[in-house]
């Protein structure tokens, strides 16, 4: 089914980090973005969980996200080279994906997970790059390998799936 499920899903966040997000091409709102998609996953039970490269080189992931779930560390700019990483995403649920840079490991993570047969969803407006034209490449070769491309909005609205869910208001005022 094409329709993401807040019950079949885990938010995968990669690489937010202190010291590379002031190089990162709007940053600022990337990181805001994430931080819908993290309070969207808490009011709606999708695990979050967040990678972060070199942090003794690139620190720690930015304060705005730190905490929102695991952190596996990595050296290898593709996540499913670290088994621990794997391990975290057992099963064949849905994975939606976001984070920096989409050309290196954003997109070599995305590239491997598909290859193990994943579904793989990148949010857009929450994965960045240095420069734009790298992000723009990087989102056109996933998409041509089976990665759909949506928004934070789409996510949001297709885990909640109607206005009459519960916890509708609560996750509605994370848009506006």
């Amino acid at each position: 089914m094409p329709l993401l499920s807040a019950s079949d899903s885990t938010l995968v966040i990669i690489d937010f980090q202190a010291r590379l997000m002031p190089a990162i091409h709007e940053g600022a709102a990337l990181v805001a973005h994430a931080q819908k998609l993290v309070a969207a996953a808490g009011l709606l039970g999708v695990p979050v969980l967040m990678t972060e490269q070199n942090p003794a080189g690139l620190g720690g992931t930015v304060p705005e996200l730190a905490g929102a779930g695991p952190v596996i560390a990595k050296m290898s700019f593709d996540a499913c080279a670290e088994g621990a990483f794997l391990e975290a995403l057992e099963g064949d649920g849905q994975i939606v994906l976001c984070g920096c840079e989409a050309h290196v490991c954003v997109g070599q993570t995305a590239l491997s997970l598909l290859a193990h047969r994943r579904r793989v969803t990148l949010v857009q407006d929450a994965t960045g790059s240095r420069r734009p034209e790298s992000k723009d490449a990087a989102l056109a070769r996933l998409a041509r390998h089976g990665a759909e491309i949506v928004t934070t909005e789409m996510v949001i609205f297709e885990w909640l799936r109607s206005a009459g869910h519960p916890r509708f208001r609560e996750v509605l005022k994370l848009v506006k």
